[in-house]
């Protein structure tokens, strides 16, 4: 189990490897392109080369992408729609470029024309954005926390989704705080071994390719995405202890994503936490 996080990369993404090295990661995520904007720009491929030898060199590995938070491929407007996938298929490209080991992306909303529909035009997007994307890299789902119309915060329909698809390339990201918001209690042993033994009926555990260690700022079935530091939240220390001891998890990568100890996101303060637990998880095996 790698130990990673969020990082920027501002500069240029070869940087990104820079400043996971600084925290202490051991894998990395990163966004290539603003999050918040529809342009998304190739990834020059001097920058690409930059960035592959900085990961052979650094050891540090698995990477993945994080696609913009525009994408919403269950919006009913055609526009959003074809943005939303041009923008995941930009960055599949990008992933393809760089070695990364795959793209996570948040399934969006159906904005009111309700799950079954959402969920259908979910998996017709994916069908058309895997086509269109090159070999290599997942595309990978993550799991919402349930709020208002959001997509996705329930294992079966994931499963739905993937089964649908019947593609190779699906996996999923796991955010602890978003399941724990969505009702599954993961911060106790027998609360965890329920919702792994769903996750595995629904989707299956070879399905599971990266995991975002988040603690939870809401309780559990709040249905609210707000994430805190390891240990200072809903969840706490001896919650994500449980979580890594687990065996679904032990060659996964844990991501951070946290808001970090002064607000500036994921830092080595909490990189060292989740190394620790990982540690104390290990000897209780």
């Amino acid at each position: 189990m790698k130990i990673g996080a969020h990082v920027s990369s501002a500069g240029g993404v070869d940087k990104a490897v820079d400043r996971a090295v600084e925290i202490g990661c051991e894998a990395l995520q990163m966004f290539c392109s603003p999050p918040q904007s529809w342009a998304v720009k190739p990834v020059p491929k001097p920058t690409a080369a930059a960035f592959r030898e900085k990961l052979r060199q650094s050891g540090v590995g698995p990477a993945f992408l994080h696609a913009i938070y525009m994408i919403n491929l269950g919006s009913p407007n055609p526009e959003n729609l074809k943005k939303s996938m041009d923008a995941l298929v930009s960055y599949m490209e990008a992933a393809a470029e760089i070695g990364a080991q795959g793209v996570i992306f948040h399934c969006g909303s159906h904005k009111g024309t309700g799950v079954d529909g959402g969920i259908r035009q979910l998996v017709a997007a994916l069908r058309q954005v895997l086509e269109r994307s090159p070999d290599g890299p997942w595309l990978m789902m993550e799991n919402s926390a349930g709020m208002g119309d959001h997509l996705c915060s329930k294992f079966e329909d994931i499963g739905l989704v993937i089964k649908e698809l019947n593609s190779p390339r699906m996996r999923v990201c796991l955010d602890i705080q978003h399941t724990f918001a969505a009702g599954y209690d993961v911060a106790h042993a027998p609360g965890l071994h329920k919702a792994m033994q769903e996750f595995d009926l629904a989707i299956g555990l070879d399905r599971l390719g990266a995991v975002h260690a988040n603690d939870s700022k809401t309780p559990l079935g709040s249905a609210v995405d707000r994430h805190e530091n390891i240990g200072d939240g809903q969840i706490g220390a001896s919650g994500f202890e449980v979580i890594l001891a687990h065996p679904a998890f032990r060659n996964v990568p844990f991501l951070l994503e946290v808001p970090g100890i002064e607000g500036k996101g994921p830092d080595k303060e909490n990189v060292d936490r989740l190394k620790a637990l990982r540690q104390k998880a290990g000897g209780n095996r």
